[in-house]
């Protein structure tokens, strides 16, 4: 599914930068991001059998520990890249909550810094050499449109 048609086919309103690939946080912050809004960093995780996205901003420090005890679990880690493609046909350096499009599962649940809410928002759209702003309110308006759980929580 192509993310730009659906973007627009929502009406969801965005700026793109096109930049060199990047892999990392601190080679995201070294590139020139010319557009406004919140660089956010995206955490692939996994519970027993369970996905979860943790979208926060890029410097903020993901307190595991708060997350184990949102989803009620004690098991909890970094998903293989294996289970990112698998899932979300994203690949390293690529995860953005924006991949959901392709978990046709439905087993991803996200979860967002409250930190973020009526922000506009930094992502890659699916591919680490671009990146896109979008508004709070339309990354939750795409979350449900596909119909994935999402939740909001203070890292």
């Amino acid at each position: 599914m192509d993310i730009y048609k659906v973007l627009s086919s929502l009406n969801i309103k965005y700026e793109e930068v096109c930049h060199e690939k990047v892999f990392t946080i601190e080679e995201a912050n070294k590139i020139n991001i010319s557009i406004e809004g919140i660089e956010c960093k995206n955490l692939f995780l996994k519970s027993k059998d369970k996905y979860f996205l943790l979208v926060l901003k890029d410097d903020k420090r993901a307190d595991l520990k708060i997350v184990k005890k949102f989803i009620n679990s004690n098991n909890l880690s970094f998903a293989k890249e294996e289970e990112l493609y698998n899932v979300l046909r994203l690949e390293k350096g690529s995860v953005t909550p924006l991949g959901i499009i392709n978990d046709l599962e439905n087993v991803v649940t996200v979860l967002i810094d409250s930190y973020l809410i009526d922000k506009k928002l930094l992502f890659h759209p699916n591919r680490n050499d671009r990146t896109i702003n979008i508004d709070y309110s339309d990354l939750i308006r795409f979350l449900n449109y596909f119909n994935h759980t999402f939740f909001t929580l203070d890292i």
